[in-house]
């Protein structure tokens, strides 16, 4: 049975979709049926916002966006491997130091604001060019 669903699970997966992690921002194209009968149009709407969470695992694995338009916090909970979910499109990576960012629901403005992954990375490799080494730092601990 477990190998059933394994096999499945392998057959559905989507490749087309990049890899992202909570923190970073998002544009989902998600596929919206207007209309009934013989006039049903099929149209993509985008939502933009900040991967706050992902959870589940294979089929069932789910992440939430956040964005806030106007004032107002909107949350939307898509199915990773949905039909409904078109594509998925990095447009910022972020740099969180957690799994769930849930906190960010109380925070207004610049609070709510993850640093980028690449700004990151720049400031770990300042400090670490300008923190002196174990050989000079005693070597200027010695001249004092």
């Amino acid at each position: 049975m477990t190998d059933l669903l394994r096999q499945i699970e392998e057959e559905n997966k989507k490749d087309e979709l990049p890899d992202f992690q909570p923190g970073d921002t998002v544009r989902v194209a998600v596929k919206v049926i207007e209309g009934t009968g013989e006039e049903q149009r099929v149209r993509l709407q985008s939502f933009e916002g900040v991967v706050l969470a992902r959870r589940g695992s294979g089929l069932n694995e789910t992440f939430t966006v956040r964005r806030v338009t106007h004032g107002v916090g909107v949350e939307r909970v898509f199915p990773l491997h949905s039909p409904i979910v078109d594509s998925v499109e990095v447009t910022r990576a972020g740099d969180p130091r957690r799994a769930k960012l849930y906190y960010l629901r109380e925070r207004i403005g610049r609070g709510a604001r993850v640093r980028d992954r690449v700004a990151a990375k720049i400031s770990e490799e300042v400090e670490s060019i300008t923190e002196p080494t174990g050989e000079e730092a005693t070597a200027e601990n010695s001249e004092e």
